[in-house]
């Protein structure tokens, strides 16, 4: 169930990121809403995965679930770049956070 939470906080800080960025073109309640909400939300379920699961493997899978999912939201919605590169760099952070998941 702990990796259940810590996949659930992963993706509300990617909800928190988009707040960021909503923010940053309009600073209104609803925008403030989704920044808080979604940080506030996955930090509380990152405490909650962190009572079993170790703090180097939560906080790698935590914060590359929260980079790899602004990277895709910004190439899907916010017209970023979708270069080969960035995408293999994706990749990259994939890879290393499932070798650390297999590691420890």
């Amino acid at each position: 169930m702990d990796w259940i939470w810590l996949v659930a906080a992963g993706l509300l800080e990617v909800v928190g990121v988009i707040g960021i960025k909503r923010v940053a073109k309009n600073n209104n309640w609803t925008n403030n809403l989704i920044l808080i909400g979604g940080f506030v939300i996955s930090f509380q379920l990152l405490l909650q995965a962190m009572e079993t699961i170790p703090l180097a493997t939560a906080y790698a899978v935590w914060t590359g679930i929260g980079t790899v999912g602004a990277a895709i939201v910004g190439m899907l919605f916010f017209k970023e770049s979708k270069s080969w590169l960035r995408i293999g760099c994706i990749l990259g952070i994939i890879f290393s956070v499932v070798g650390l998941k297999l590691a420890g």
